[in-house]
């Protein structure tokens, strides 16, 4: 079927996100795998009215409609290499949560913090998020436990949720830095730094491996740098330093 111009579908962004992911290295592969993460979405004209948002209150969790800006590509490719499975398998992209999507559109279910007004802006507070610093969001929605919960949903190769988890050890001059940081303006930060790492967010291709590379993930205006390490005590992620 062919379309014309007039055809074209147009989404103006309901909001924009602030987030404690700086860029996409760090940030957790689904929504719910750290509730330490939050973000304020805050809401642009003319929809920065407290009316459009009576009654969400009540809702624990919101489903977000959000455009994938930093993987947006003029093509698409039919198929995509999930990184559950370790990078070396393909999979249709429309069997897959890839952010490489025709429309680059992404779905998230999150938990609702509340709205509130920060420096005159309305903003609708979340955590448990995976959205990076500046997504756009195209639509805000009530989860529904009675419909949206569906227990015996399967998906043949990504049923159970990730559970390889690797140990976490922070140095003497990480744990110092974050002692001298505002929680206020950092809030749980030595819980979410821990869950970021502890999933290994490097490349499948580089997972288990033993190497003198040392990493950094940005998470709110900081720099997180650690390492991962092998010996004969097992296998770990060191916290180098937190600044």
């Amino acid at each position: 079927m062919t379309y014309s111009p007039q055809d074209a579908l147009t989404l103006t962004p309901i909001a924009y996100t602030r987030s404690c992911f700086s860029d996409k290295f760090g940030v957790p592969r689904q929504p719910g795998l750290t509730r330490f993460a939050r973000a304020d979405l805050v809401i642009e004209a003319p929809f920065d009215r407290e009316d459009a948002f009576r009654g969400l209150e009540t809702a624990s969790h919101l489903w977000l409609t959000f455009q994938f800006h930093e993987a947006v590509r003029e093509d698409w490719r039919p198929v995509v290499r999930p990184p559950r499975l370790g990078g070396n398998r393909k999979m249709g992209v429309f069997a897959s949560r890839s952010p490489f999507r025709p429309n680059s559109l992404g779905l998230s279910v999150v938990r609702n913090e509340g709205l509130c007004r920060k420096n005159g802006q309305l903003v609708l507070q979340i955590s448990d998020h995976d959205l990076i610093d500046g997504t756009p969001i195209l639509d805000i929605k009530p989860y529904l436990p009675f419909s949206d919960s569906v227990p015996e949903a399967t998906l043949g190769w990504a049923d159970t949720p990730p559970t390889d988890r690797m140990a976490v050890v922070f140095l003497d001059e990480a744990a110092t830095q974050l002692q001298n940081l505002p929680a206020d303006r950092y809030p749980q930060l030595r819980e979410l730094i821990g869950d970021v790492v502890s999933y290994d967010p490097r490349p499948s291709f580089r997972r288990g491996r033993d190497e003198d590379r040392i990493y950094g993930a940005h998470l709110y205006d900081l720099n997180v740098r650690f390492r991962f390490v092998y010996d004969n005590g097992g296998e770990r992620v060191e916290v180098l330093t937190v600044c």
